[in-house]
């Protein structure tokens, strides 16, 4: 981690990434970039459906190979990179055919290194497999929900899932969140930890640091008016009058309260709820 010195009241406990310890190349790639509009929390009426989102600094999109779709083909490590729009560090990879590509880094991964999407892969961090030829007990990310549908789970800076058993068809994964979900054997995964761990152990140190990331501020609801908020209004400091805490759009929020839908497609795939509230 990097640390400060306490110029000023918000420097004095600001915290960083030390990134010349591990990017090796400061310019993207033109060709696998592109613009792109941040999200700012609005849907396609302008409405706004995430609050706290808005702002921030401009970013140039770095096009991610999620899907994986080029299998039995060798590809090494040129260059480790910095990604603004996700917390895990970027390699650009040249396949032995010739193609470039980005991919999500794995802890262990360091340029030159060499790695393969295969049914065959050998079990090293880096390295592609079906999670029917992967290990019970092994840390795997870029996890996909279905076959060939790309990876969706396990992607931010440090995040893993563990394979925790094997049974009729389906892999149970323990999630980060403490969840146990079964996934199709035949849905691919990559060994490993995302790189870049130490990204949960920074410290904004200031407010303008959550401006600069997109992330607006949040004003409780007992400091809001009754029109605004159902938490809002009374004189002085009140509690909320009621017996659960409710979000602004009145659905429970907060306290390891339940808000799941009793009727949620995906019930059935999971074997264990996520542990709630407080710590």
């Amino acid at each position: 981690m990097k640390r400060y010195n306490p110029t000023s009241k918000s420097r004095r406990n600001m915290t960083g990434i030390n990134f010349r310890k591990f990017v090796t190349s400061a310019k993207p790639v033109k060709s696998l970039t592109k613009g792109f509009r941040r999200g700012d929390g609005r849907n396609n009426t302008g409405r706004i459906t995430t609050r706290h989102k808005g702002g921030g600094h401009k970013r140039r999109y770095r096009d991610i190979d999620f899907s994986f779709d080029k299998k039995n083909v060798p590809f090494m490590i040129k260059t480790i990179e910095y990604d603004p729009n996700r917390s895990g560090f970027i390699g650009l990879v040249a396949y032995k055919d010739g193609e470039r590509r980005y991919v999500l880094l794995s802890k262990t991964a360091r340029v030159g290194d060499t790695y393969i999407v295969s049914e065959t892969a050998p079990l090293t961090s880096g390295n592609r497999l079906p999670l029917k030829n992967i290990p019970v007990g092994t840390f795997v990310y870029n996890v996909e929900v279905k076959p060939n549908g790309g990876a969706k789970i396990a992607r931010s800076g440090g995040n893993y899932v563990e394979v925790s058993a094997k049974d009729q068809g389906y892999v149970d994964l323990k999630m980060p969140s403490s969840e146990v979900r079964k996934v199709l054997e035949t849905a691919w995964a990559t060994i490993g930890e995302v790189s870049n761990d130490e990204n949960r152990l920074v410290n904004l140190g200031k407010a303008g640091r959550s401006r600069w990331l997109g992330i607006r501020p949040t004003t409780r609801g007992t400091a809001m008016n009754p029109v605004d908020h159902p938490h809002g209004g009374g004189e002085g400091k009140q509690g909320r009058g009621r017996r659960r805490a409710i979000s602004i759009y009145g659905k429970p929020t907060g306290k390891g309260q339940k808000s799941r839908r009793a009727k949620k497609y995906s019930n059935k795939f999971i074997v264990r709820r996520r542990k709630v509230g407080k710590k």
